[in-house]
């Protein structure tokens, strides 16, 4: 089995973006994390520390089963082997709590464009969800250089395709309020 190297976010529901990463960013030092237009209308996502929390746009907050922590893996092959091996059965979107499918077709796990992450839910016994995340560029300085998982890193991130974000505001501007 591959070993878990890190808790990799928290996903929470929120009712305002605006006031949610004011409050994150003023009470907390959060940083946002800007991954183009295309992602961040997706969500809200913001770093603390060498963690991040990813937000669930909702009317109202209610205790819903869509809460759900992440796991980093070391080996994302290993991991998808030794889940099949267990019986634990894993799909690429929570069981379709998230809205609208993404991640690409395969429907036991999903991409991500901009990290090259993949990703798959899976239930402990009780129900709860959990989130496996592996992620092959790894983690990148603010200066772009490639770093080793730390305890105490500030402005880190994950290594994003070269290009990306500046590529996908091009493709897809920012709407005018």
């Amino acid at each position: 089995m591959s070993k878990i190297t890190m808790i990799h976010h928290i996903n929470i529901q929120i009712t305002d973006r605006q006031r949610t990463r004011e409050w994150y960013e003023t009470v907390l030092g959060a940083q946002f994390l800007d991954r183009g237009p295309k992602l961040n209308e997706r969500q809200l996502q913001l770093r603390i520390g060498t963690g991040e929390i990813h937000t669930s746009d909702t009317p109202e907050v209610i205790d819903v089963p869509r809460v759900h922590f992440a796991i980093e893996v070391g080996n994302w092959d290993e991991m998808l082997s030794h889940l099949d091996s267990v019986g634990v059965d894993y799909s690429r979107t929570a069981g379709g709590s998230f809205g609208p499918s993404t991640g690409g077709d395969d429907p036991r796990q999903g991409h991500r464009e901009d990290t090259n992450e993949h990703y798959t839910y899976l239930n402990d016994p009780d129900g709860n969800l959990i989130e496996l995340v592996y992620h092959p560029l790894g983690l990148q300085s603010s200066q772009g250089a490639s770093v080793g998982l730390v305890n105490d890193a500030e402005n880190v991130r994950w290594t994003q395709q070269s290009g990306f974000v500046e590529e996908a505001y091009k493709a897809q501007p920012v709407k005018s309020s």
